[in-house]
C-alpha cells in the first residue's frame, strides 16, 4: 500500500485542442453529453450527472487546480505503466473521463500516435496538462461515446467510471469503439474507499441526530467488475486491487481536497447539509479512531485496476474440452519421474 502526504504539484497548462466535428469520425448523435434522465431504462438513476459536471467544472476553474491533482496524477501514472507493459504501439487511443489529462501526460508519442480525450466538464478539457502526444478534446458523456465502431486501438479511463449511472452501458460503449484486438485499461474507486470518513460521519450523525444519511457515494464491488467486463464482451480479463493512503492534517482538509478534486458526493439521496455540531463531532471521532502518531489522519483510497481485450481470431484461446493428453493423476507423479531422471544421470 502506497502512503502519500498531502502535497502540492505544479504543472504548466496547455489549452485544449479544438477540432471540427467532421474530423472526429463521430457517430450521428445529437450531443456527446447526455441530458437528465437519458440513461437506459435498465439503469439505476443514482447520481445527479448534471451536478457532477458542475462540480468538475468548478474544480477545474480554481486558481490552483494542480494542488488537488496528486491522487489522480498517481493513478494516471499507474495506468500509463500498464500501457507500457504491453509491447506494442497504439496509433489511436481514447481517454474516457480524462479530467485534465492525467494519463496522457505520462505517455509518449512512440507508444501512442494520437490521443482523444473526452469528459463531461468543458473547463477540465480547456485546462488540460501539458503532454507531447497530439491530442483532441471532445465534450462527451462516458455513457454516450460519440465515436464509430472499431475506431480505437486503446481505451483508458482513470477514476471516472464510478460516477456513471449505467456502468454496464459505459463498458459496452468502450467495447464498441475498440478495434478487434484492442485493449481497455481502466481504474476506478473501490468499495473500501474513504471508509474512515464514512464511519466517522455515520457515528457522529447517529449520536447527534439519531440517524445517518449516506455522505460517501456507493462504489462497485470487485466481485462484480469481472462479470460486468465479460458481459460487455471483453476477453482475457485482469482485475486487481490496490490501496493508496494519504495523510491529512484533519478531516476538514480531506473534505476540502475532495471538493478540489471534483469528487464531492452527487448521489440523489445525499443530505443537503450537516449541522455544525455534527461536523465537529465527526472530526473528533475521525481523530480519535484513526489519528497517526504525528497527529495527521489517514484517508484510504481503494483502487480497482482492470484490463480487457476485444476479441480477435489471432488471440490465444484455451484448448477444447477433452483435448488434454496428460491426466491430473499423471501430473502428480512428475516429481517421481524427475527424481528418477536425476539418479540416472
Amino acid at each position: 500500500m502506497l502512503q502519500l502526504t498531502r502535497l502540492r504539484l505544479w504543472w504548466r497548462l496547455s489549452p485544449a485542442v479544438g477540432v471540427p466535428a467532421k474530423n472526429l469520425g463521430l457517430r450521428k448523435v445529437a450531443s456527446g453529453v447526455s441530458s437528465r434522465g437519458s440513461t437506459s431504462p435498465r439503469a439505476l438513476n443514482i447520481f445527479d450527472r448534471d451536478l457532477k459536471r458542475k462540480q468538475k467544472n468548478w474544480a477545474a476553474r480554481q486558481p490552483e487546480p494542480m494542488k488537488f491533482d496528486y491522487l489522480k496524477e498517481e493513478v494516471g501514472s499507474r495506468i500509463a505503466d500498464r500501457v507500457y507493459d504491453i509491447t506494442r504501439d497504439f496509433p489511436l487511443a481514447l481517454d474516457v473521463g480524462c479530467g485534465r489529462g492525467y494519463i496522457a501526460q505520462h505517455l509518449n508519442k512512440e507508444t501512442v500516435g494520437k490521443f482523444f480525450q473526452t469528459d463531461i466538464a468543458e473547463h477540465a478539457l480547456k485546462n488540460t496538462l501539458e503532454m507531447e502526444i497530439p491530442t483532441v478534446s471532445v465534450l462527451a458523456d462516458e455513457e454516450f461515446l460519440p465515436f464509430r465502431e472499431n475506431t480505437f486501438d486503446l481505451v483508458v479511463s482513470s477514476l471516472s467510471l464510478h460516477w456513471v449511472n449505467d456502468l454496464p452501458r459505459a463498458l459496452e460503449q468502450i467495447h464498441y469503439v475498440l478495434k478487434p484486438d484492442g485493449v481497455f485499461i481502466g481504474a476506478m474507486f473501490g468499495g473500501d474507499t474513504l471508509y474512515e470518513l464514512r464511519c466517522s460521519l455515520q457515528l457522529a450523525e447517529t449520536e447527534r441526530e439519531g440517524g445517518f444519511s449516506p455522505h460517501v457515494s456507493p462504489f462497485t464491488a470487485v466481485s462484480d467488475l469481472g462479470h460486468l467486463l465479460g458481459r460487455a464482451g471483453f476477453t482475457t480479463l485482469t482485475v486487481d486491487t490496490d490501496e493508496i493512503q494519504v495523510n491529512y492534517p484533519g478531516m476538514f482538509e480531506l473534505m476540502e481536497d475532495l471538493q478540489g478534486m471534483g469528487e464531492s458526493n452527487c448521489a440523489w439521496n445525499r443530505k443537503a447539509l450537516l449541522h455544525r455540531d455534527t461536523m465537529l463531532a465527526a472530526a473528533a471521532v475521525y481523530g480519535e479512531m484513526y489519528r497517526n502518531e504525528d497527529g495527521s489522519v489517514p484517508a484510504t483510497y481503494q483502487i480497482y485496476y482492470m484490463i480487457g481485450w476485444k476479441y480477435h481470431d489471432s488471440q490465444a484461446r484455451p484448448a477444447e474440452r477433452g483435448s488434454a493428453t496428460v491426466s491430473f493423476g499423471e501430473l502428480g507423479k512428475i516429481n517421481d519421474l524427475m527424481s528418477q531422471g536425476k539418479k540416472s544421470q
